[in-house]
């Protein structure tokens, strides 16, 4: 069981404040999805839990301050897909993939069959076992963002950081990276933060949204309290029509502002 803690979190960049006093608490198991407009902060919340940019306050995975920990507990426990990986083009899909095994390796060690038993399920999970021998500077966009999601997923550890994992992703391959996360924390409590531009999609997997602004929340709950026309409008500036399905899912739809 793994609790993710957020308390009075705070980033600045060269004396701007990105993020005002980010507080939340996840439990095991729970998918919060971070939302607002490009500059709001989401980026910086999952990178200050991801130990890459300075901040205040604290966080803590299990009530253990993660600046106080090692990298390699660090890297144990929390997996990070950012939105704009660096690529090394000569490698082959499945030795990168492996990379997310390395916190398990001893030093002076190899990765064991079990390692390499991981990649091969995470590589077939995510319809990439025909690339595994393929190097990297040889796939499309798309394929890379499945690349980097399946390294994250191979490091087996459980607080997953997600900063707009499907933005390249055609529809089909967006919802086959969604629902296996989702099905890896339903199955193994995986704890999942992440920062997601499409609306639907955002309502559909998360628990809970937070809704932010210039670094702030705005606002918070379910699909169905956050995603509105006026709270859509007054953050995002859009003319959005919502729409209720049976089952559930919110559905957001923009709607075209006439000229005439």
């Amino acid at each position: 069981m793994t609790a993710l803690g957020f308390c009075d979190v705070r980033v600045s960049y060269n004396g701007i404040e990105a993020v005002q006093s980010f507080n939340d608490l996840l439990h095991s198991g729970e998918w919060l999805c971070l939302i607002g407009p490009n500059g709001a902060g989401k980026s910086s919340v999952l990178r200050a839990a991801a130990g890459l940019v300075p901040y205040s306050g604290s966080i803590a995975i299990d009530q253990k301050e993660i600046p106080a920990t090692s990298a390699r507990w660090r890297a144990q426990h929390i997996a990070y897909v950012p939105q704009s990986p660096l690529i090394p083009l000569d490698m082959n899909v499945f030795d990168y993939v492996l990379l997310g095994r390395n916190p398990y390796v001893r030093h002076f060690s190899w990765e064991t069959k079990h390692d390499k038993e991981v990649v091969g399920d995470v590589l077939e999970r995510l319809d990439l076992n025909a690339f595994a021998r393929r190097s990297l500077g040889t796939l499309s966009g798309g394929e890379v963002q499945r690349l980097v999601i399946a390294r994250a997923l191979a490091q087996e550890a459980p607080v997953l950081l997600l900063d707009e994992p499907t933005s390249a992703l055609d529809i089909g391959h967006q919802q086959q990276a969604l629902e296996l996360v989702d099905k890896l924390r339903r199955e193994q409590g995986l704890t999942v933060v992440s920062a997601m531009h499409d609306l639907t999609l955002a309502g559909m997997y998360a628990d809970r949204l937070v809704l932010m602004h210039q670094g702030a929340r705005v606002a918070e709950g379910s699909a169905k309290d956050v995603l509105q026309p006026n709270i859509l409008s007054e953050f995002y500036g859009v003319s959005a029509r919502v729409h209720h399905e049976d089952d559930g899912t919110v559905v957001v739809i923009p709607q075209r502002i006439s000229t005439r």
